[in-house]
């Protein structure tokens, strides 16, 4: 009975580990969520066309495609991101929160009157 119960626990321990492996990996990760697109296709309720990676890694500065960061991919679509490279550390979110809140005290924004 207690060889078994050293076999599950072992087998937690690696199990556990390995999840946090994975999960420093990508927190960690030194490359953003990054697709090349054409600055030109956006489309509402689309977004911006990817295209191939080649176009951006030799892309000149009167070229169309970019780099876009973070955002949703759909259909060869991508589209809530931005054209701004994330700060090291500061992960791929894909949002545009800026981690400051205004207002204080309640934070509406709304001064009295």
């Amino acid at each position: 009975m207690a060889g078994i119960r050293w076999q599950l626990r072992s087998g937690t321990v690696v199990l556990g580990g390995m999840g946090l492996l994975a999960a420093a990996l990508t927190a960690c990760s030194s490359d953003p969520d990054k697709r090349c697109v054409d600055r030109d296709s956006y489309t509402l309720g689309k977004g911006y066309r990817i295209v191939s990676d080649k176009k951006c890694k030799s892309a000149t500065s009167f070229s169309d495609d970019a780099w876009y960061y973070g955002g949703k991919k759909k259909d060869g679509w991508v589209s809530g991101g931005s054209f701004t490279k994330p700060r090291s550390g500061s992960g791929s979110t894909g949002g545009s929160r800026s981690g400051v809140t205004r207002g204080g005290f309640g934070g509406s924004g709304k001064s009295g009157g």
